[in-house]
């Protein structure tokens, strides 16, 4: 409801209740024996009814206008409730930030002394260290000079060793080249002689293998010669007779096409004609066209 709308109806209903307050407390009139007609009754009656119907309207929106300001009210009040439970929460939140800080402090304040102490004791560590490897490092150095020089000295007898090894497998390497140069120029020997005869025999065979071959050759072209001619002969034999075949179906497709040619110039024959002629042929045998068909 706007709040003209309802500014009217408070100063309405209060104007109304001002005025039923008011009609309470005023001395009832004398009554006067009036005579008065029906309708001038029921007239009154309905404006009395108007009248109750309007203060009913007025005390309903009254009535209403007082419960909005009662839920109003209500919905404040749980507004400032939670507020105020908003506010608590807020400062137990803060209460609780602030102990929370001052614990990290003392923990950052605690982890700083602990850094401190382990920074110095790594400084004490390092420069112990530090003496140590130089101890070390003296100590390797003295060490390796000691094995440079005994390792030289070893080196020296391993080479002087080596050297003799080397002179005395020298010497045995051109005495065993020696001996086997006299004994590769008698190998050389025999495997010359081996080899010339080897050579001898092979060249025998081969020349024994090529006179069979050449006699081989020479007799299978003579037996293909004959082949030859005999094939010839068969291919000419049926090249006759496929000729002579030939030669017979064009001289009978010359004979028929010569009796077409006469029965196309003389005109259909007659019935009887035609009937009697196949009889005829029939009668007189089997004719040449008739074999070289069935063929």
């Amino acid at each position: 409801m706007p709040k003209k709308a309802k500014s009217k109806a408070k100063s309405k209903a209060k104007l109304n209740i001002k005025n039923s307050k008011k009609g309470r407390r005023a001395a009832p009139p004398k009554r006067r024996k009036v005579a008065v007609s029906i309708p001038a009754l029921e007239a009154a009656a309905t404006k009395a009814a108007d009248f109750a119907a309007k203060h009913e309207a007025a005390a309903a929106e009254s009535k209403g206008a007082a419960e909005q300001r009662r839920s109003d009210a209500d919905a404040a009040r749980q507004e400032v409730t939670k507020l105020e439970a908003a506010a608590k929460k807020a400062k137990r939140d803060a209460a609780k930030s602030a102990a929370a800080v001052k614990e990290a402090n003392n923990r950052a304040a605690k982890l700083d002394a602990l850094a401190k102490k382990a920074r110095r004791e790594a400084t004490g560590r390092e420069a112990a260290a530090e003496r140590a490897r130089l101890a070390a490092a003296e100590k390797a150095r003295r060490e390796a000079a000691q094995q440079a020089k005994r390792e030289a000295a070893e080196k020296a007898r391993l080479e002087a060793i080596e050297r003799a090894k080397r002179k005395a497998a020298e010497k045995a390497e051109r005495d065993a080249a020696r001996k086997a140069e006299r004994e590769a120029a008698r190998q050389a020997k025999r495997e010359a002689a081996e080899k010339a005869k080897i050579e001898a025999a092979e060249r025998a065979q081969r020349e024994a293998a090529e006179k069979a071959e050449r006699e081989a050759a020479r007799k299978v072209e003579r037996e293909a010669a004959k082949e030859a001619k005999r094939e010839a002969a068969r291919i000419a034999k049926k090249e006759a007779s496929v000729q002579a075949k030939r030669e017979a179906a064009e001289k009978v497709e010359a004979e028929r096409e010569a009796a077409e040619q006469v029965i196309r110039d003389v005109g259909e024959p007659a019935k009887s004609e035609v009937a009697a002629k196949p009889e005829s042929g029939i009668s007189d045998g089997p004719s040449f066209t008739d074999g070289i068909r069935r063929k």
